[in-house]
């Protein structure tokens, strides 16, 4: 993405917040994944079941409830550039807690900051990028979700190979801390000073989901938490898949989540382009089915090589459905109980769910692919579902 070479009637000091939102999102994305694939690492050294590491990132993904409650006065009090600079800061130093945590307790404490903050940080960056993007002569959210997507791949593709190289994760997450702390020192200064404006309304989100603020939660909400699991579980889980279902080493485990994300990274840098050719509706139905197709071939054949083809082709199937989301839900006249709803349910959805996929593959038995299906397919197909009721132009315009 030429951010600098293709400004679109953005002024200079548009042209140079889309920069900074655009790092900001890799940054997020980073964060993640510095920890998410040496997450079978952490579970071993803490001595935890695949049930209580289930239980651990449930109650840390449903802490994100309370960002979600918390984020709306909080970014009416402070605008979205100020909101973004402190809660940014606390999630980069997020990854410094999660390494030196040396209990179940600790890491639930660490990935509870992480949780919160992100919410916050999560929704400042996706309202100043979504107003951007509506001002230029193409859209520009999808790419700047797959700079999202990009961080994990970085960050996943760090986290592995220091696993395999034997660095310690608390050194891999302090050096990672510094590395994105100074990142934002650039992120901060360029954003938007103002939030005047900065909503597109889009009465067609409105006339569909309800014109009350009731109606406009609820709808993001179900959207919310069925987008979200596909995405999040595949991801999260990918690393298990490999290493306790088919016994493949650390450093091949974490491929998984990159195999994941570098899909979503594609998904998304092409996006925009074709939802323009195709329309939003046709794009995302096209999507959701071939990210049923991966999630099923990744999580049933029995190969590693398959299972990173699959994870693959998930990562490209999913990567449209939250930045259509996020981009809808910012421009409805009701933005901030669209954004609140469509957070709240994305972690309502995760806070059963990383707990469901543990109860099923440890204590049900079933291992990690069969409990990943059976969590993430009805899921993919609600918001296919949701989406065809909603019709073209509704709740996922571009």
């Amino acid at each position: 993405m030429n951010l600098a070479a293709d400004r679109q009637g953005l002024t200079e000091n548009e042209n140079r917040a889309l920069k900074s939102v655009a790092v900001q999102f890799f940054v997020n994305g980073a964060v993640f994944a510095s920890y998410i694939p040496r997450l079978p690492e952490i579970r071993d050294a803490l001595g935890l079941s695949l049930t209580g590491i289930g239980i651990v990132l449930a109650v840390a993904s449903g802490t994100g409830i309370l960002g979600s409650a918390l984020q709306a006065p909080v970014i009416t009090a402070l605008g979205t550039r100020r909101a973004m600079t402190v809660s940014s800061v606390i999630l980069v130093g997020g990854l410094g807690l999660v390494g030196i945590a040396g209990s179940v307790w600790a890491l639930i404490v660490a990935l509870v900051v992480i949780a919160i903050s992100d919410v916050v940080t999560d929704v400042a960056m996706n309202m100043q990028g979504s107003a951007i993007s509506a001002r230029r002569a193409t859209p520009v959210i999808n790419r700047l979700h797959g700079l999202w997507s990009l961080g994990t791949v970085v960050g996943g593709l760090v986290a592995s190979a220091s696993a395999a190289a034997g660095v310690s994760l608390s050194v891999q997450l302090f050096v990672t801390c510094f590395v994105l702390a100074a990142a934002l020192f650039y992120v901060a200064p360029g954003l938007l000073a103002t939030d005047e404006g900065l909503g597109r309304r889009d009465d067609s989100v409105d006339s569909v989901s309800g014109s009350t603020a009731t109606g406009v939660v609820t709808t993001f909400l179900i959207l919310g938490g069925a987008a979200i699991i596909p995405e999040m579980i595949t991801g999260d889980w990918a690393a298990f898949r490999l290493a306790d279902d088919l016994g493949a080493s650390s450093g091949i485990a974490g491929l998984g989540f990159v195999a994941f994300t570098a899909g979503m990274v594609v998904g998304r840098f092409s996006a925009d382009s074709i939802v323009a050719r195709s329309g939003s509706l046709q794009v995302l139905r096209s999507a959701t089915l071939l990210a049923v197709v991966g999630i099923v071939v990744a999580m049933v054949v029995p190969v590693p090589v398959i299972t990173l083809a699959g994870l693959n082709m998930a990562g490209l199937g999913v990567s449209v459905m939250f930045p259509q989301l996020y981009d809808s839900a910012a421009k409805s006249a009701r933005s901030t109980q669209a954004l609140a709803g469509l957070t709240a349910g994305s972690r309502m959805a995760l806070l059963a769910t990383p707990l469901a996929v543990g109860l099923l593959a440890g204590a049900g038995g079933l291992g990690v692919g069969s409990a990943v299906v059976l969590t993430t397919i009805p899921a993919a197909l609600c918001v296919l579902v949701l989406t065809k009721r909603l019709g073209a132009g509704a709740a996922v315009a571009p």
